[in-house]
Parts: C-alpha cells; structure tokens; sequence
C-alpha cells in the first residue's frame, strides 16, 4: 500500500514536526510517540495530555517542545506513527488476498476478513481517531486519504479474480461496497458490537457482511 501523502498541504506552524538526528534524540522522540499512542490507546483524546506524555515517555518537557509546537502537534505526530503501523499491517495481510484462481466471493470474504482483523487489532486507537475526527479537521483529513487507500487495495483484490467471473462487476459497485462495509466497521468500532444491532462475534458479523457485499456485487441482473 502506498502511504498517504499527509504533507500535501501547507503545513501549519503549530503542527510542524521537526524530527530528531542524533540517536539519542530519535530515541527519546520514538519514546514519546509510543507514549502518545498507549495514552490514546488507554483514555481516548481527553486522556492525550502534554504533562502525561512527558511522564509517560519518562522525558522533560523541553525534549518534546524541541520537535513540536502545540499538542496537536503532538497528536498528530503520533497519530501519524500509528498509522504507519496499521499501513505496514495492511500491507502483510492484502498482499495474499488477490488471486487470479480464486472466485469473486472468496476474495471478497478473505478482503472483509482482513478489513475486519485491521479494525479489531487497531480498536483502541482507531475508536478515538474516528471520534476525534468529526470536530478535528486534519485528523479527518488524514483518516479520509487512509480510507480511500484502503478502498483501492479492496478494489484491487476483488477484480483480481479470473476476468471471466469479475467481467460482470463494475468498479464503482465494489467502491460503493467497500463503503458500506467500512462504515459498517467504523460504527462497530467506534460505538461497538451492539450499537445498532445485537451483538455477534467478529466470525458472525464477516459472514453476514460478506453475504450482503456478495449479494449485491454478485447478483444476476
């Protein structure tokens, strides 16, 4: 997968990150991103503080403000750490999905399945970036060139099936299918298992998404 440009835009001076050289200092800033990950990971943005970051990660707080402006500059860096991460875990498990042998509905059930097991591996963060992200405009930024990132290597693994099974589907329908279900995960995530529905185990809920994503890709018209 091809990491998102986040750099794209101008970037403002209370989010610029000036990253360390020396080894020290690069240790001691990966301290503080880890730290910054587990805060958010354990209390959400409300528990994403300066003070705790710098306790965490066992710093002061002029090592911090060395290589940030504000705390969402912080955040940010860390956010950005995190989902480097996740990139790296999405590439390992796509890589085996698209298969020139294998049915359109295989594909689209190993690509739930992997779409699924990011989301729960990634819970803890993921619920707060999500939640964050309706009143943080960067952060929706970001999260929103991830999604699409996603969606292609979704695409990508559903039309790679034998031309002859796939012909029938369009490009815009898978899209429009990888939306649903990624919406699907985000309420799941964000709000949990229960929310909208009754509760069923990750094994239930990929069956029934991969039954509604293969239904409708898959109909006969």
């Amino acid at each position: 997968m091809t990491v998102p440009d986040t750099d794209s835009s101008p970037v403002d001076d209370d989010l610029e990150v000036r990253l360390p050289r020396q080894q020290r200092s690069r240790a001691a800033w990966a301290r503080i991103l880890d730290a910054g990950v587990a805060l958010v990971e354990e209390g959400g943005y409300e528990a994403f503080t300066i003070a705790a970051v710098c306790e965490r990660a066992e710093v002061a707080p002029r090592a911090l403000y060395e290589r940030v402006n504000s705390k969402d500059g912080l955040f940010l860096a860390v956010y950005d750490h995190k989902m480097s991460q996740l990139v790296r875990d999405t590439d390992e498990l796509f890589d085996t999905v698209a298969s020139p042998t294998a049915t359109p509905e295989e594909l689209i059930r190993a690509a739930l399945g992997d779409m699924v097991e990011l989301f729960t591996t990634h819970a803890a963060f993921l619920r707060s970036v999500i939640l964050i992200s309706g009143v943080h405009p960067e952060v929706y930024r970001r999260g929103s060139m991830h999604a699409r990132t996603l969606g292609d290597y979704f695409t990508t693994a559903v039309m790679s099936a034998r031309a002859e099974l796939v012909q029938a589907i369009s490009e815009p329908a898978i899209r429009m299918a990888f939306n649903t279900a990624f919406s699907a995960l985000v309420v799941r995530t964000s709000y949990g298992p229960g929310f909208a529905t009754p509760a069923v185990s990750d094994a239930v809920f990929i069956a029934h998404l991969t039954d509604m994503i293969s239904g409708y890709l898959l109909r006969e018209d």
